[in-house]
């Protein structure tokens, strides 16, 4: 009987042994890293506001398919990077006046600003700033979008970093749209050579520095992107669109953990609202 115990033990012992790593995984990250919800009235003006910013866009630039997409993608290039030299400016200032612990983060929020301005020389480079009234909308919205996220940030960090993730999300969407309507259009014209040249050519040190939160394989092992495949303009949309999410993936921890890398890809989702905060 001793025996069948023993044997019993070394079977409840084994099979507690191969659930208990994923379990263990789970309640490290619902217990320990608990992400931080947002103000439910400053999550509310936050998502009020990029949202009809981007309504608008959408009702002045509307999908076709046609030459006319790549101004709407002007525009919004355009106003998506404006946050990340706000956040610099900051941040520098702070720094001037010796609060220097933040390399790490404009280190990255320079490399998200570098990733933004070659998206924008590629809608450049398609024609989407042809015309000077799609210039000028774009750099009126920039223009006072840029002091108020330096205001923002100046006050509340996660606030600003929030409106961000916003547009982000927006943007990763809007691309991934384009992408599934318009396909076969895409992989019939060539890829712009600003595009070979940043995706393929240069030194891809800045494209890791804003990939703050990695995928990982079946291994655990980081998934390497760092010469990405490129043979249509259909394979640029594809890398554009993904590096919105890497954005967005970064700005949620930033938000909800107060770091770049708080949580690891698979666990990151948007910030969610404190219900009730503002009656306590």
């Amino acid at each position: 009987s001793s025996e069948l115990q023993r044997a019993k033990k070394e079977e409840n012992s084994s099979t507690f042994s191969e659930l208990q790593p994923a379990e263990m995984e789970e309640n490290s990250i619902s217990s320990e890293l608990q992400p931080a919800n947002m103000e439910e009235n400053i999550f509310k003006f936050n998502k009020v506001l990029i949202d009809s910013v981007y309504d608008l866009i959408c009702f002045l630039y509307p999908v076709t398919g046609s030459d006319r997409d790549y101004a709407r993608f002007f525009v919004l290039e355009t106003v998506a990077r404006v946050p990340y030299f706000a956040y610099l400016s900051v941040l520098h200032l702070r720094e001037t006046f010796g609060y220097r612990d933040d390399e790490d983060r404009m280190r990255t929020h320079y490399a998200e600003a570098d990733n933004e301005l070659h998206h924008l020389l590629i809608m450049e480079h398609l024609g989407g700033n042809s015309r000077a009234v799609d210039r000028n909308i774009a750099h009126f919205m920039a223009f006072f979008y840029y002091w108020y996220v330096v205001a923002v940030y100046t006050i509340s960090a996660p606030a600003a970093y929030h409106l961000s993730e916003l547009i982000e999300d927006h943007a990763y969407n809007t691309y991934d749209k384009f992408l599934k309507e318009h396909e076969e259009m895409l992989k019939s014209k060539p890829v712009p050579p600003i595009a070979t040249k940043y995706y393929i050519e240069d030194n891809p040190y800045m494209r890791d520095a804003f990939r703050t939160v990695k995928d990982k394989d079946e291994n655990g092992r980081e998934i390497s992107n760092r010469r990405p495949k490129l043979e249509t303009l259909y394979d640029v949309f594809v890398n554009v669109r993904d590096d919105e999410k890497e954005h967005w993936k970064t700005l949620c921890n930033l938000v909800q953990y107060d770091s770049m890398n708080g949580v690891e890809s698979k666990y990151v989702k948007s910030t969610e609202a404190l219900v009730g905060a503002s009656t306590k």
